[in-house]
């Protein structure tokens, strides 16, 4: 019975995440509250066991990166970047493309993914409207690009976080594991969206008038706070080079990124209550919530009995049985935000572990699976519904049509692609 209602609980909250008629974060918070209110009235979940679910240390990671992000974002240094770019381009749709997609990829390696193209979507509206091209080829490449390149860190990708804090994983782990296999992916994304995007990318040369526009902006102008921009990167520096160095320092991501947060709010000047507005609350109450439901699965035994119906699959081979889980999770993250997949499959895993099944490399099949999967659909992951939010302020916003013309492309090859190199590299991403 109490699995029965905790099952039905989860799936009902995630199906009006998936509708998007109310915002997340109130469904998310709704669904908690009805969690340990059936846990209580059924004696399985309790508020003390509900706030001992909740991963602060993933929170913490995620506030810290949210700060330092708000601190650059007020300085103008993503519009500085993204001019930038533009101005390299010369002219050609195809270069635009391939380089504020290269941009996004890396920004998403040190900042989440999310927080990533709504900084630089916006600017990449206004570039294509000067230039007097459709944004949508330059949207959709870069809320792939920044999910793809966000696989490479444990910071690049919300999934990657809470990865990252249940089973031990560090910056280092990620980069060395996942970078390589993510450097291959992007290519074949970027040759999909090359293919499918055909017709809206054939004027690649370097067309005199569309340079000369270009070039008339003034990336200069963009960033606004020049010293307070250098002092948070370097800070944002500091952060990186301690992700790398946490283990050998015995310290946590989470206390790298506040220590970060505090010494550039310290040394900027920046109005702390204009940093704090920025901060996306939302997302972490989101998280929370989510925390708190996949508490109460597990308190009604929920996860454990998927886990055992899962050690049938002990016999076959280890290869195989990631390759299961990696395509499990690009189906679902597909179907459903790779965020509330993620938190409900880790759960799972580790109990696998507990029963004497590797799960190292089952960790880097749902890295994969989570990524990789976002890219199919609009909702498929929190970058996509950003970048689809902000080509509704254009005239031709992006149709849930022409993403899944281009997404379900893009996830098959690079799905398949991933596979291989899975495949190729298992003995390597079965040693930590």
């Amino acid at each position: 019975m109490t699995e029965i209602v905790a099952a039905g609980i989860f799936i009902v909250t995630l199906l009006l995440i998936f509708s998007a008629k109310w915002h997340r974060m109130v469904v998310s918070a709704v669904g908690a509250s009805v969690m340990v209110g059936a846990g209580l009235l059924l004696n399985f979940y309790d508020e003390e066991h509900a706030i001992e679910a909740i991963e602060f240390e993933t929170l913490a990671l995620l506030l810290g990166m949210m700060i330092l992000v708000a601190l650059l974002r007020t300085t103008g240094f993503f519009e500085f970047v993204a001019i930038l770019v533009a101005q390299r381009s010369s002219g050609s749709i195809v270069r635009l493309m391939f380089m504020l997609g290269l941009t996004t990829s890396v920004l998403s390696m040190v900042l989440d993914n999310v927080t990533t193209v709504v900084l630089i979507s916006p600017m990449t509206v206004l570039i294509a409207e000067f230039l007097d091209i459709s944004p949508i080829p330059l949207l959709i490449s870069q809320a792939m690009f920044s999910n793809t390149g966000g696989m490479a860190t444990l910071v690049g990708d919300p999934p990657n976080i809470l990865i990252g804090t249940a089973a031990g994983l560090s910056f280092n782990d990620f980069l060395t594991h996942l970078g390589p296999i993510v450097f291959v992916l992007w290519g074949s994304i970027f040759f999909v969206l090359r293919y499918r995007m055909g017709d809206r990318l054939r004027v690649t040369g370097a067309v005199p008038h569309r340079e000369n526009a270009i070039h008339t902006l003034n990336a200069a102008d963009a960033l606004n706070d020049r010293r307070s921009a250098q002092r948070v990167l370097l800070v944002l520096g500091g952060v990186v080079a301690l992700f790398m160095l946490e283990r050998r320092l015995e310290i946590t991501p989470a206390f790298a990124a506040l220590a970060g947060s505090g010494i550039a709010l310290a040394w900027t000047h920046i109005d702390v209550h204009d940093v704090l507005r920025d901060v996306e609350w939302d997302v972490l109450l989101f998280f929370a919530g989510l925390f708190v439901l996949v508490g109460g699965l597990e308190a009604a035994g929920v996860l454990a009995q998927v886990a055992e119906s899962l050690l049938d699959l002990q016999d076959i081979s280890p290869v195989l049985l990631g390759l299961i889980v990696m395509w499990a999770m690009v189906v679902l993250s597909a179907l459903i935000d790779n965020v509330p997949v993620t938190i409900a499959v880790i759960p799972i895993v580790l109990n696998l572990g507990t029963r004497g099944i590797d799960i190292l490399p089952l960790w880097w099949a749902v890295a994969l699976g989570a990524g990789i999967g976002g890219n199919a659909t609009p909702i498929g992951s929190t970058a996509n519904v950003v970048v689809i939010a902000v080509s509704e302020r254009t005239d031709r916003p992006i149709t849930d049509r022409e993403w899944l013309s281009i997404g379900i492309p893009a996830v098959l090859v690079s799905g398949i692609v991933a596979s291989a190199l899975y495949v190729l590299l298992f003995d390597f991403l079965s040693v930590g």
